[in-house]
């Protein structure tokens, strides 16, 4: 249901944050506590100046002390605080005490709400900017089950005041958008915004769930927050969930394939595989620290024209199917690609590329727009400890080009022999040559075209998988059967 208020109307201009609180606060039915963590109490305050607050706050609390956290809420396993867990715990909590204090005999009509955050803000060394985890838990009617909006956002500006009131007022978008935009997800996200610019703070993650969000795919919600410049990666884990990056990737060993993956191929495996098993004997690489990550830029989401979201899912589908962990980025360069890998990680990282990747990254119109052109580009990416695995590609005579004949443009011809004698570019030797000659575009036309033998070049149970659901537009027997 949505909610409404007697003679209250849609403005075409974005509510005022008063504007926001105050139709909260008069809705006779949402009531709610408020408990902040870090950053002091900048969303309920927005509740409390715009006045008929007394009955929407039921409590508002900011529990700074640890061990009196510690008491209210459990001690993490890790130890930390500003953390999903610890959210989640808040919001099952105090609506747990809610439903414990107010009775549904004397308030039937009540939509009870729990608003939370746990956040640090930029220390005084200014060395870490600071970051937090926002979460609502509230029903839309008062016999439904609890739906629930959690996201983990980054504070970008260099003021812990300034970053106090960006995270009140998202909070107030928050709450006000989960009561009257959750009909139209797409549209609460960019609403999130209000008031607020992108360079002031970046939301990373976001999960729905919930009746009223029964229909909403997290992954799509993802690809939303990168479309709308709110971060420039998202990552889902193989189970098909949204995951903080920050998480996966921190201190770890990291190799990343990046690929359109439409659909994923043996020869797509084949690099992985083999790379992987190259990227395990360097040096101060452990396999129990090492991540692999499946990169899909937007860009290449957009080869086609506009982003297909139905195209999206099933390559997300497939590399899921086949237990990877997926990033989709903003990252048209790959040096992009190792400084937002390195916010995080110091250890060792690996690239595994086809030879026409790796002939693009020694093009210099993709860094005209920097003031060091390519030797910025190549000091951001080579600089850091990392290695290129270079899988080869066999031409139309039939010959193999590798690291040791491939051509670049005559200008960058000293700059690479620079870098791959300095053993920042390997080649795979031991791949399988009988996948060399697949391409996903190939695949790709021939289910489109309905031809057969496509079954063989992708990895075992996908052909399946893209029958079953039919992906990528294959129409199969049992396809027309189901219709």
């Amino acid at each position: 249901m949505e909610i409404t208020l007697k003679g209250d109307k849609e403005f075409d201009e974005v509510p005022s944050l008063r504007t926001k609180a105050l139709r909260i606060n008069l809705n006779e039915n949402i009531y709610g506590t408020f408990a902040e963590i870090g950053a002091g109490q900048e969303t309920v305050r927005q509740f409390f100046r715009a006045g008929g607050g007394s009955g929407t706050i039921a409590k508002a609390m900011s529990a700074y002390d640890k061990d009196f956290s510690d008491a209210i809420y459990g001690i993490e396993d890790d130890g930390r605080y500003v953390t999903e867990a610890r959210l989640r715990k808040m919001l099952t909590h105090e609506i747990a005490l809610i439903e414990e204090r107010i009775t549904r005999d004397k308030h039937p009509n009540k939509m009870f709400f729990s608003y939370a955050n746990t956040v640090a803000t930029i220390d005084f060394a200014k060395k870490y900017k600071g970051h937090g985890w926002v979460g609502v838990k509230y029903q839309v009617e008062p016999d439904q089950e609890y739906n629930e909006i959690i996201l983990h956002l980054r504070f970008k500006e260099n003021d812990a005041r300034l970053q106090q009131e960006t995270l009140g007022i998202l909070g107030t978008n928050l709450i006000y958008g989960a009561f009257y935009k959750y009909n139209v997800p797409k549209k609460l996200l960019r609403y999130l915004y209000d008031h607020l610019d992108k360079d002031q703070i970046e939301i990373d993650t976001i999960n729905f769930s919930g009746p009223v969000f029964k229909d909403v795919d997290n992954r799509l919600m993802s690809l939303q927050l990168v479309k709308n410049g709110m971060t420039d990666a998202v990552m889902f884990a193989p189970d098909g969930n949204n995951v903080l990056p920050a998480r996966v990737l921190y201190k770890k060993n990291i190799l990343a394939l990046r690929g359109s993956f439409r659909p994923v191929t043996m020869v797509n495996m084949d690099m992985y595989q083999k790379s992987y098993e190259m990227f395990l004997k360097e040096n101060r690489v452990v396999e129990k620290n090492t991540q692999v990550v499946f990169e899909i830029t937007l860009s290449n989401l957009r080869a086609e024209g506009e982003i297909d979201e139905q195209d999206f899912m099933d390559r997300a589908r497939l590399l899921c199917s086949l237990g990877q962990t997926v990033l989709i980025s903003n990252f048209q360069e790959y040096y992009k690609l190792v400084e937002y890998f390195s916010q995080y990680s110091k250890n060792r990282m690996g690239l595994a590329m086809g030879v026409n990747n790796l002939i693009d990254i020694f093009d210099e119109k993709y860094y005209r727009h920097l003031s060091g052109g390519i030797l910025e580009a190549f000091g951001k990416l080579f600089f850091k400890d990392l290695r290129v695995y270079l899988y080869p590609m066999e031409n139309e005579d039939g010959t193999i080009t590798t690291s040791e004949n491939l051509k670049v443009h005559p200008r960058m011809k000293e700059l690479y022999k620079f870098f791959k004698y300095n053993g920042k570019v390997v080649d795979i030797t031991d791949y399988n040559p009988s996948t060399l000659s697949i391409f996903s575009r190939t695949v790709l036309k021939m289910i489109a075209d309905g031809e057969e033998g496509w079954e063989a070049m992708l990895p075992e149970g996908v052909a399946n998988l893209i029958k079953e659901k039919s992906l990528f537009g294959c129409e199969t027997e049992q396809a027309f059967l189901d219709e």
